[in-house]
C-alpha cells in the first residue's frame, strides 16, 4: 500500500468528488449497487449531504474516503439505525474503489477505518450487503471478520439479468 494513500471523513466540500467517484462506479459496476446510474447521475452532490451524518448527534453516520493527493480513490460509508431499539446497529453503505487502486490495500484501508469509527460511535454490529458473485469483495469482508447469515436471490435486475446479493454481519 503507498504510503501517500490517506483515509480520511469526508465533509461537505469534498461531495463534487464523492459524486464523481460514485456516478464512475455505478456506470462501470451496474450490478454491484441497488442504485443506476442513469438516476444518481441526475443528482447534485449536496443530495449526499445527509450521509455525513453532520445533523446525528449520537454518531454512526458518517462517509469515508481513501485520497491519493486530491484524487478520491475510493469511499465507504456507515449509517446508524435511528430508532432506539436497533440503534446499536450500523450499516456499511457504498464500499467502492477505483480500478486503478483496486489490488492495492485500499479497500482493506477503508473497511478497517469503518470498523474503527463505527467502533468509537458505540456501534455493536454492523451489516451489510454484497452481490453474491463478487467474490473479491466477499473475501475481503470475511477476512475483516463479517459472516453471511442469508442470500436474497434475485436482489437485483441488470439489463435483463438476476444478481442474488449476499447478507453479512459483524459483531463489533
Amino acid at each position: 500500500m503507498s504510503p501517500t494513500v490517506t483515509i480520511r471523513p469526508l465533509g461537505a466540500a469534498d461531495l463534487a468528488d464523492y459524486k464523481r467517484l460514485r456516478d464512475d462506479m455505478l456506470a462501470l459496476h451496474p450490478e454491484a449497487f441497488t442504485s443506476d446510474a442513469e438516476s444518481d447521475a441526475r443528482k447534485e452532490p449536496a443530495d449526499y449531504l445527509h450521509r455525513l451524518g453532520l445533523e446525528r448527534r449520537d454518531g454512526g453516520q458518517f462517509l469515508l474516503g481513501a485520497w491519493r493527493e486530491k484524487r478520491l480513490l475510493g469511499a465507504i460509508g456507515c449509517e446508524r439505525e435511528a430508532r432506539l431499539k436497533v440503534r446499536h446497529i450500523g450499516h456499511v453503505i457504498g464500499m467502492m474503489v477505483r480500478p486503478e487502486a483496486r489490488g492495492a490495500g485500499v479497500g482493506a484501508l477503508l473497511l478497517e477505518a469503518c470498523i474503527a469509527e463505527a467502533r468509537h460511535a458505540g456501534l455493536e454490529m454492523l451489516t451489510l450487503t454484497v452481490t453474491a458473485e463478487n467474490a473479491h469483495a466477499v473475501r475481503l469482508y470475511e477476512r475483516h471478520g463479517f459472516v453471511a447469515y442469508g442470500t436474497l436471490r434475485r436482489a437485483l435486475k441488470v439489463a435483463g439479468r438476476y444478481h442474488d446479493k449476499l447478507h453479512m454481519a459483524l459483531v463489533l
